[in-house]
């Protein structure tokens, strides 16, 4: 069974491009049980497993090492078949962000990643400047 039949529900899917299925969603909305979360903003924990980076509104990680190792440890994660899942507070910029850098650590090439996570998670995904160029950065 691969992670993305394990969801008890649908709603904030993306599949990544090695196969490997996470859930984007907003810090608080009512959810399925994950196995583990990685939350970008501040807002009640989830009752599973999780890590939270601290990750300013419209902006990029404040501490991008902690960032990334938390990118590649949901990442590791999901490719293991864990039901992952990323919040925000809105579920669109930080999310969507971070769901395009998993892509990026998937093999997908940082600026095809804002189109591909613009069209799998959130048209608006990936919202400043900033943001597109973090993603450049990373790997």
């Amino acid at each position: 069974m691969n992670s993305d039949e394990r969801w008890t529900d649908r709603i904030g899917l993306v599949v990544l491009p090695g196969g490997a299925t996470v859930r984007g969603r907003r810090v608080g909305a009512p959810a399925s049980p994950a196995d583990f979360a990685l939350l970008l903003a501040p807002g009640p924990p989830p009752p599973w497993p999780y890590r939270r980076v601290r990750w300013p509104d419209f902006w990029v990680p404040l501490d991008p090492v902690d960032a990334l190792d938390a990118l590649r440890e949901a990442w590791g994660r999901a490719n293991a078949g864990e039901r992952v899942e990323v919040a925000c507070r809105g579920g669109v910029g930080r999310t969507g962000t971070a769901l395009a850098a998993l892509a990026v650590l998937d093999g997908l090439d940082p600026e095809r990643a804002v189109a591909w996570v613009r069209a799998h998670h959130h048209p608006r995904a990936v919202e400043t400047p900033w943001q597109r160029w973090w993603l450049r950065r990373l790997r």
